[in-house]
C-alpha cells in the first residue's frame, strides 16, 4: 500500500489508481530558455524516482512531463541572441535532455511541447468563456474570472480577500479583479502569435499545463506534481481552469517537492544564487553523485546545497560501490536487475518508499545491505551469500536510478 502526502488535503492518502493497475501522472517540466539549475534538477529527479518506484511496485505508469517552449523569457533570450524563438527553444531542449540523461532520468512516456497544443488551449479557453469563467478584456487579452471559481485558494490555503489586499493596483487595468490572470495574450509586434477568435496572440503560461495534461491523461487523473514554488499561483490556476472548463475533478493527488536552498535561501535564477545542473555535473566525479545527493533528503523538505553536501553524497555512494567491488553478478549482467537475495532488505526498502517515497530511509536500507555484503565478502568473493546480497543491492539501487 503506497501512501502519498496530498498537498490538496494536507494528509497522506492511499494511492488507488482511477484505472486499476495504471497510474497516470503529470509533472511540470522546465521552460527551455537556458540551462536548468540544480533546484529544477531536484524536481526532475524526484518525479523520475516516483515513476521508477511505481513501476517497481508493479504499476503500469503513464508519466507526462511538459516542455514550455513558448514564453516571455524564451522570446527575450532569443531576441538578445538574434535567433528565432523556435531555434532558441530547440537548443535548450536538446541541452535539457543531455543533462537529464546524465542524471539518469528516464524519458517520460510523453513530453508535450506547449507550442504544439495551441488548438487544445484555445478549445479550453472557449469552454471557459462559454461556462462564464473567462472574458475578453478591453485590451484584447482573455482573462480568467477568479471570482467565478468558488474553491479558488484551496490548494495553497490562501484566501481571496488576503490576496486582493496584497495585490498591486494597476493603473487603467483591464481586469475585473486584481487576481484575474491571463489565458490568451493579444499579439505584440515581433512576438510569436497564432490566430484565434480573440485575435492574434499566444497562450498564458497557466493554460498550457491544463490543456496538455488533460489532452494526454484525460480530465481526471491520479497524480500531478511539481516544485513547491508552483503551488501558487500556477497549480492553483490550473485547478481553476481545468475544473472550470470540465465541471469535474482534475488530479486526485497533488505532490510538491521542497526548495533547494543556498545558505538557507531558495535557489532561483531571479535571485541570482543558482548553479546550473551542467555546471555542477562538470565539477563532480560522476553524475550519480548529484542524483544521490538530491534523493538523500525527503522530497517534501527543504535541502541545503553546498560542496560539503556533495562530498558527503559522494562518500555515501562510494560505500555502496565499494561493497559491490569484485562480487560477480549471478547469472551474468543480463540478470542484474533481478532480486536474488532473501527478501528482508527489500521489505525494509519497500516499506520506506511506500510511506510517501521516503528516500532517506530507503538509502539507509541500501547502506545496511552494503554492510551485510561487506561482512559476507570476508568469507570470499565467491561466497553464495555475497552474490545474493550484491544482486539485491544492485537491483534496489537501480530502483532509485
Amino acid at each position: 500500500m503506497i501512501r502519498i502526502h496530498n498537498s490538496l488535503t494536507g494528509e497522506k492518502q492511499q494511492l488507488v489508481p482511477l484505472e486499476p493497475g495504471h497510474v497516470r501522472m503529470y509533472s511540470c517540466g522546465v521552460t527551455v530558455y537556458d540551462y536548468f539549475h540544480v533546484g529544477n534538477a531536484r524536481m526532475l529527479v524526484v518525479f523520475d524516482m516516483v515513476s521508477r518506484y511505481l513501476r517497481h511496485r508493479g504499476y503500469r505508469v503513464t508519466y507526462v512531463r511538459n516542455i514550455t517552449d513558448v514564453d516571455d523569457k524564451i522570446i527575450t533570450r532569443a531576441r538578445e541572441a538574434g535567433v528565432d524563438w523556435r531555434e532558441h527553444a530547440r537548443k535548450f531542449t536538446h541541452a535539457m535532455h543531455e543533462d537529464l540523461d546524465r542524471l539518469g532520468c528516464l524519458r517520460p512516456e510523453k513530453e508535450p511541447r506547449a507550442s504544439e497544443y495551441i488548438d487544445d488551449m484555445l478549445a479550453m479557453i472557449a469552454r471557459l468563456i462559454e461556462r462564464g469563467f473567462a472574458y475578453q478584456a478591453s485590451n484584447g487579452d482573455v482573462m480568467y474570472d477568479v471570482r467565478r471559481f468558488g474553491p479558488y485558494g484551496k490548494l495553497s490555503g490562501k484566501k481571496l480577500e488576503d490576496l486582493r489586499a496584497g495585490a498591486r493596483v494597476e493603473v487603467d487595468s483591464a481586469k475585473r479583479d486584481p487576481l484575474d490572470f491571463v489565458l490568451w495574450k493579444s499579439a505584440k509586434p515581433g512576438e510569436p502569435a497564432w490566430p484565434s477568435a480573440y485575435g492574434e496572440g499566444r497562450p498564458g503560461w497557466h493554460i498550457e499545463c491544463s490543456a496538455m495534461s488533460t489532452k494526454e491523461l484525460g480530465e481526471h487523473f491520479d497524480i500531478h506534481g511539481g516544485g513547491l514554488d508552483l503551488k501558487f499561483p500556477h497549480h492553483e490556476n490550473e485547478i481553476a481552469q481545468t475544473c472550470g472548463a470540465t465541471g469535474g475533478k482534475f488530479a486526485e493527488i497533488w505532490m510538491h517537492n521542497g526548495f533547494l536552498n543556498i545558505d538557507n535561501e531558495k535557489m532561483s535564477k531571479s535571485l541570482g544564487n543558482f548553479f546550473t545542473t551542467r555546471e555542477v555535473l562538470a565539477r563532480i566525479k560522476h553524475p550519480e553523485v548529484l542524483r544521490f545527493f538530491l534523493l538523500s533528503s525527503h522530497y517534501r523538505g527543504p535541502m541545503n546545497y553546498s560542496p560539503d553536501q556533495l562530498e558527503q553524497a559522494e562518500a555515501g555512494l562510494n560505500r555502496l560501490y565499494t561493497a559491490l567491488r569484485d562480487v560477480p553478478e549471478i547469472g551474468g549482467p543480463e540478470n542484474s536487475g533481478r532480486l536474488f537475495a532473501p527478501p528482508a532488505p527489500t521489505q525494509v526498502f519497500d516499506s520506506a518508499m511506500d510511506d510517501d517515497f521516503n528516500t532517506p530511509e530507503a538509502i539507509a536500507a541500501l547502506q545496511g545491505l552494503a554492510r551485510e555484503l561487506n561482512t559476507a565478502r570476508a568469507a570470499g568473493t565467491d561466497a553464495p551469500r555475497a552474490k545474493l546480497l550484491a544482486g539485491e543491492l544492485r537491483a534496489l539501487g537501480g530502483v532509485l536510478g
